[in-house]
């Protein structure tokens, strides 16, 4: 593992690092806040998982996560969404390929030998970051927006007990049914839909819930409503009883300024769970 940078931020460290990545057949870059509480014992984290065409530097910078995570002594996790590198296989569309990683392990060439991003995510990652540095494995929680949204929540109802919360901000809610969904789907995993029932939120949440809480938010003024389809994951997450809040904010589109605004509310909301 190699240090990009590390720079000093709230009393803690926002760093950026860069390993080589079995999962994924490439070099792959994510970011770490660690909090002050780190210097003295492990601190619980936070994944948070970004939409397309992101990397690993577009939550760390913009949505301001940083300063909550600072007053609640949380460590934050930017991982990058896709494999990348002159040899990663890629498309002309911005909603496949690099940058558009979807949090699954491809099966379909050309994509199958380094789109495995559901491993590194769950597996690769968490095992180098457990073992490099003061974080607590017992206490994890995760987040996203958009694509990372999806993520987010196909993969905290997928390992009962990892995670103590959930949450998501606009989330690709049911892309079973929806256009950024099935395109990538059929690409990455094949034109079989049984397969693609473990990586949809609205079907998981169907099927077996979360263990914990979960917090999603929505702005109204999205112009991706339509894609993200946030009202069947509302509707799965009444009929199963999910303990949980679904807020759709009046007037918020699907930027980072509507992230910004309510990263507090989710880091809070975290970190009420991670210091239960």
């Amino acid at each position: 593992m190699k240090t990009v940078s590390e720079n000093r931020a709230y009393g803690g460290v926002q760093g950026v690092y860069s390993h080589g990545s079995t999962a994924c057949g490439c070099d792959m870059t994510f970011g770490l806040f660690l909090p002050e509480e780190a210097e003295r014992g492990p601190v619980p984290v936070i994944w948070y998982l970004s939409g397309l065409t992101c990397t690993h530097e577009n939550a760390m910078v913009k949505a301001g996560a940083q300063k909550w995570a600072a007053e609640a002594g949380v460590a934050l996790v930017f991982p990058d969404t896709s494999p990348r590198g002159a040899d990663v296989p890629n498309d002309e569309a911005y909603d496949l390929g690099q940058g558009a990683g979807f949090y699954v392990n491809a099966t379909e060439k050309p994509w199958s030998t380094h789109f495995r991003m559901w491993d590194y995510v769950t597996e690769e990652l968490p095992e180098l970051i457990f073992k490099a540095f003061p974080v607590a494995e017992e206490r994890q929680a995760i987040t996203g927006h958009s694509m990372g949204g999806h993520g987010a929540l196909t993969i905290g109802m997928s390992f009962p007990g990892r995670f103590r919360s959930v949450s998501a901000f606009a989330p690709i809610a049911n892309p079973s049914a929806s256009d950024w969904g099935r395109k990538q789907f059929t690409a990455y995993l094949g034109a079989d839909e049984a397969k693609w029932a473990p990586h949809d939120a609205t079907l998981l949440m169907r099927k077996r819930g979360f263990d914990g809480p979960i917090l999603i938010d929505q702005g109204s003024a999205d112009q991706f409503l339509d894609l993200l389809k946030p009202e069947a994951l509302a509707e799965a997450m009444a009929a199963r009883r999910q303990g949980g809040i679904f807020r759709m904010q009046k007037g918020y589109d699907h930027s980072y300024f509507f992230v910004s605004s309510f990263i507090e509310d989710h880091i809070g909301f975290h970190a009420a769970a991670l210091y239960d």
